[in-house]
């Protein structure tokens, strides 16, 4: 028996190789002999570097850029070996190198996503796979297209300061001194938000709040996105802002369509045609995969949802393992052939957290156990 064990991982406990780890051993106590695949996976947000360089190697840069507040750090990235770089940019602006205090969307920069960019680009790359997620900013790019060679100018000709709140000044751009190298580089954009650029569902509406940015803050930067791109589109750059996508990250999905010719694709999507999930699954008898919390978000472009997909067109029997199941309607579990909770008993938050790897162990097993159970009735 063929399986392949592909989750993702357990958000604040488990790793997604981890999660891997536990179930085949769990399995392996009924199946010691079975031919188990491990595919640890991701949805394109924190993470997806980890697994990529699980499932194809590769090897990690790591680089001193610019944080948010424009104080050097350092940040890494993966070279892969077919010229293709993964970035995530959570490691040069993500909101987790803010404390609260300092959280501030007007000033935020993504310039250390430009700088790990170059060093990519400088490195050789021919493509460049972006996880958008988990960002501190809300500069519709200005940073990161600084850090690449554009310059951004006020009335007065004066260069823009850093950050959100900036936009609201810009006059003219000038794409000069833009890196040679950008427009010869495929850019995939991993990125499951949908949210447009400005406006009420726009970046600064959405995601604003939780990035520091008062009421009236949230207000100005809406019309300071709104601003930027009035002027790019006059100065010939193509209209994004409506897109899909386009203010992912504070806008750094409208920066990569409009600068960088991006493609947005789903983040699962991504990962999965990177990491030939379609040909692993298509040599299993049995799949496995799993998260933290199985819910309704789980068929929208999540792993398991996205395996489930997957799997049942070709009619290969899936089963999910989760931390806990909420709100699944009757036709989003069907998505599954079982769906097992791995949490044992009912104890503190942070138990659950420190047990999972072993209840997801203990789960396995029993899953195990029922199936030999099963071919064994006559």
């Amino acid at each position: 028996m063929k399986i392949l064990i592909a989750p993702d991982s357990f958000k604040e406990s488990v790793e997604a190789l981890d999660v891997c780890l536990a179930i085949q051993s769990g399995f392996s106590k009924v199946f010691p002999d079975a031919d188990y695949k491990l595919l640890p996976m991701a949805d394109g947000g924190e993470g997806t570097s980890a697994v990529l360089s699980y499932v194809l190697g590769g090897r990690w840069k790591e680089v001193v850029v610019n944080d948010p507040l424009m104080r050097p750090i350092s940040a890494k990235y993966l070279l892969l070996p077919d010229a293709t770089a993964v970035i995530e940019i959570a490691q040069a602006c993500g909101l987790h190198l803010l404390t609260v205090a300092e959280r501030n969307p007007v000033i935020a920069s993504s310039y250390g996503v430009g700088e790990l960019i170059a060093d990519a680009l400088n490195e050789g790359v021919k493509r460049i796979i972006i996880g958008l997620g988990g960002s501190a900013t809300n500069d519709a790019g200005l940073g990161m297209l600084t850090a690449l060679g554009m310059t951004f100018h006020d009335s007065d000709d004066n260069t823009l300061a850093q950050g959100g709140g900036a936009l609201a000044n810009l006059q003219r751009l000038d794409a000069t001194s833009f890196h040679a190298s950008v427009l010869e580089t495929v850019f995939e954009v991993a990125c499951d938000v949908i949210n447009p650029l400005f406006g009420e569902l726009g970046a600064s509406a959405i995601f604003g709040p939780q990035k520091g940015a008062s009421p009236q803050q949230v207000n100005d930067l809406d019309q300071a996105l709104n601003h930027f791109a009035s002027i790019c589109e006059q100065q010939g750059y193509q209209n994004y802002q409506e897109i899909a996508g386009a203010g992912a990250a504070g806008g750094l999905g409208y920066a990569l369509m409009s600068f960088c010719q991006a493609e947005l694709k789903s983040g699962f999507d991504t990962v999965a045609e990177v990491a030939n999930l379609s040909q692993h699954i298509a040599d299993a008898d049995l799949i496995i995969t799993g998260e933290g919390k199985l819910d309704a978000q789980s068929a929208m472009g999540k792993v398991a949802g996205g395996i489930s997909h997957i799997a049942k067109a070709r009619h290969t029997p899936v089963i999910a393992i989760c931390g806990s199941v909420d709100g699944l309607k009757p036709a989003q579990t069907s998505q599954f052939d079982v769906i097992m909770p791995s949490i044992q008993k009912l104890e503190s938050i942070e138990n659950i957290f420190k047990n999972a790897y072993h209840n997801v162990e203990i789960t396995a097993t029993n899953i195990a156990a029922a199936i030999k159970l099963g071919q064994s009735i006559k």
